[in-house]
């Protein structure tokens, strides 16, 4: 069975050329929108198996995009390579924080970009667990069960929703943005300390360091308790 994939890219040369190249390989069909609108809808309507999403888009550009895509149930998980022409690492970091699986710049060879696509396919495809459980630290997505050591620990509905969110974006940044958007929802529009105050929480309730980190300006990130977490990216200035 074909994978699908949605290229959005306002360069025809280079939705073509990747295109070409997909089709070749026999087992991907692919979809080319040209407009930020048009590749939302089409993604919405129909989620792919991997979107390629171009950052510089006439009407909506790929931040905006990918934020929206991570805030639907049915797109949240769809994998999304950012191509972009930016080299500033901020652009990166900002990316990669909105939920962007890989990020790569122009030029950039067909050959690398196909090697990241099989990369991101793999770790990504399959039916996600229902549970996490890692011998201390068990959450049954489904039931709205979380026990620690051994101990089973009541969360409100919200701390549960930050912990699952984390959780299954295990290792990657989740921004402030995103986290308020995907469970206070986007009209939110009180203190963003609330975020702060139920991580707090959430953290004391677990009672063990290194499960959820802060990245400074940034978000927060689920890692396993116990393993070294890579040096989180710091933004140039505090906002």
């Amino acid at each position: 069975m074909k994978r699908n994939i949605v290229i959005i890219e306002d360069d025809a040369d280079i939705a073509q050329s990747i295109r070409y190249n997909l089709e070749q390989e026999g087992s991907f069909h692919v979809t080319i929108t040209t407009t930020g609108e048009a590749g939302l809808r089409t993604v919405l309507e129909h989620p792919p198996s991997l979107i390629l999403l171009d950052l510089n888009l006439p009407l909506m550009n790929g931040f905006e995009i990918c934020r929206r895509l991570r805030r639907e149930e049915a797109t949240a998980q769809v994998p999304i390579i950012m191509l972009t022409a930016r080299t500033d690492e901020t652009d990166k970091i900002h990316g990669l924080g909105l939920g962007a699986d890989d990020y790569v710049t122009k030029p950039f060879s067909v050959r690398e970009l196909m090697a990241r696509i099989n990369a991101v396919l793999r770790r990504t495809e399959g039916n996600p667990s229902s549970v996490y459980d890692d011998g201390t630290l068990f959450i049954d997505y489904n039931h709205f069960i979380v026990r620690c050591q051994g101990q089973e620990i009541n969360m409100t509905r919200k701390e549960f929703a930050l912990l699952k969110l984390l959780a299954q974006s295990k290792g990657r940044v989740l921004t402030r943005e995103y986290l308020l958007d995907r469970v206070w929802g986007i009209d939110y529009d009180g203190e963003t300390r609330t975020l702060d105050v139920h991580i707090r929480r959430v953290r004391q309730k677990l009672g063990i360091d290194g499960y959820i980190e802060t990245a400074v300006g940034i978000g927060y990130r689920f890692v396993e308790a116990g393993k070294q977490a890579a040096k989180l990216p710091k933004p140039s200035e505090k906002p």
